[in-house]
């Protein structure tokens, strides 16, 4: 069953489930039984478990405790409780009322929550729950739905760590270039040099964040998203009041009457500053010999220092509200254990998904549905010309159906260096740089993606209402970068594409203007 057709099943079943009913859980648990079946060989007995082994190996691996999926759930937590305790500070409110005072229009919330995105590049995880963070108070004061939130975080998240050296992402995928360019005994240039030149050819990244802006700065509605911005405008219900939202809390909490803006910067501040901390001190002791930057990204434990950052972050948050119980008396002390409570409540529907999410992919992986796909481009007799359009789509599809872009670039990177540096040197770095941008446009489209759960938890988005939402501008960017990937693979050029890919941002800009006027 494993490396056929039969492996997309699984994948195939759960996307569509949750597509047409709209239950996330239900959906990849169907998912998660499909593939077990699968891999058992309709053996009942055994599918159960596999099942069984799946779900412990969330939390134990190899007899020892599995650190990356605890530490990010202890984070999730951890990030529910600093908002739940911002708030109760009276930081949300405050920070509220400064920003409604500067950002004056709908506009001017979405563009800011963009640059965060951009800004805050160090990791996707990272920059999905903390740009949320800061950005809902301002987005809300201006009816922006979350859904349009959520759409903004995510197309800024990934996008901005696929070509940033200096990142988890980059750090990764240099490793990874540095194994193919020493299998094929490439000297020319060296991994970071190459990772470096790919940038400009990541179309996709560039024509992702022109959307956003463009959909910011001129309201573009397209789809789904159109009835959640009418709602947030008319009603200013930033959220379907009738669906769950991961991040959310549950009940209106007590906020104190003094708080100020630094009860939100100074949190917020003080978990960015923990986890880049974090991240610059388990690279450093993972290195042996020179500790360079990029050595370093290349080396830090990514969960181990959300988790460090995290606890930092809500030590502050603590003690500004210790100032304002104990210094202050804007809010009453006994609150505290109810803030506690209600931070963990607002994560546990993003921590289900996340846990049924990372169970199918786990199968989905023990299936080989990745090789699989993988093997139809390596098998495939094409003309060389039309590798680049060829990678790109199937990497989104690969991405897509396993949830995981990190994955598709273990996989299909090497696949693309063998291909072109046998068939035609000069097209492997746009063949490697057509994986990068399918794999973060699948992984942009895809409800068991685990950056998409957290673009929405960060949002206090419903899941399905952020993939719906999501999708239509996801699919005109890979429209858009299809045709660049095509001209890049005939004319071997880099300025043709772009100036044709510029070409076509302008004529969506002219439609969306259109569309916004009518």
């Amino acid at each position: 069953m494993t490396n056929t057709f039969l492996s997309l099943i699984p994948p195939i079943v759960a996307i569509l489930m949750v597509i047409l009913t709209k239950r996330v859980l239900l959906s990849l648990g169907v998912g998660i039984v499909s593939a077990s079946i699968l891999l058992a060989e309709f053996n009942v007995i055994e599918a159960i478990s596999i099942i069984v082994n799946a779900v412990t190996a969330l939390f134990i691996s190899e007899g020892e405790l599995n650190t990356w999926n605890v530490y990010i759930i202890l984070f999730l937590f951890i990030l529910g409780t600093i908002t739940a305790f911002i708030s109760i500070s009276g930081g949300s409110r405050a920070f509220g009322e400064w920003a409604i005072k500067r950002v004056k229009s709908r506009a001017g919330a979405q563009v800011v929550a963009a640059i965060l995105g951009m800004i805050i590049f160090i990791d996707d995880y990272f920059n999905a729950l903390a740009v949320g963070q800061i950005s809902r108070p301002i987005t809300d004061r201006q009816k922006v739905s979350r859904a349009k939130l959520a759409y903004l975080i995510d197309s800024t998240s990934a996008p901005v760590c696929v070509v940033s050296p200096i990142s988890s992402w980059g750090a990764y995928i240099i490793a990874i270039i540095g194994g193919i360019l020493a299998t094929h005994q490439v000297s020319q240039f060296t991994a970071f040099s190459a990772f470096i030149q790919m940038i400009p050819m990541n179309f996709y990244v560039w024509t992702t964040l022109a959307i956003v802006f463009i959909v910011a700065f001129m309201n573009v509605e397209l789809g789904k998203m159109k009835t959640h911005e009418q709602r947030a405008i008319s009603t200013g219900e930033v959220l379907d009041p009738h669906k769950q939202a991961p991040g959310e809390l549950k009940e209106e909490l007590p906020t104190s009457s003094k708080g100020a803006v630094g009860d939100l910067i100074y949190p917020i501040l003080a978990l960015v500053v923990g986890t880049v901390g974090s991240m610059l001190w388990t690279g450093s002791q993972a290195v042996e010999g020179n500790a360079t930057i990029l050595a370093i990204f290349e080396n830090t434990d990514v969960a181990a220092s959300l988790l460090y950052g995290g606890l930092f972050g809500l030590a502050v948050t603590l003690l500004l509200f210790y100032r304002q119980a104990f210094i202050l008396k804007g809010v009453k002390a006994n609150v505290f254990s109810r803030g506690i409570i209600e931070g963990i409540k607002s994560m546990l529907p993003a921590v289900y998904i996340l846990l049924f999410a990372w169970v199918i992919v786990d199968l989905i992986g023990q299936l080989e549905t990745g090789k699989y796909l993988a093997g139809i481009v390596e098998k495939s007799e094409i003309n060389i010309a039309f590798l680049p359009v060829i990678l790109f789509i199937i990497a989104g599809i690969m991405a897509f159906s396993t949830g995981t872009s990190w994955g598709s670039f273990g996989i299909l990177l090497p696949i693309a260096g063998d291909i072109a540096a046998t068939v035609d040197f000069g097209l492997l770095l746009p063949a490697m740089a057509a994986v990068l941008a399918g794999a973060v446009f699948g992984d942009h489209c895809s409800p068991i993606s685990d950056t998409t759960i957290l673009s929405s938890t960060g949002a206090g988005c419903n899941h399905m209402d952020h993939v719906v939402t999501q999708l239509p501008y996801a699919l005109i960017s890979a429209g858009i970068s299809s045709v660049g990937y095509l001209l890049l693979g005939f004319t071997e050029s880099i300025l043709i594409p772009l100036i044709a890919i510029v070409f076509l941002l302008i004529a969506f800009a002219l439609f969306a203007k259109k569309i916004s006027t009518n």
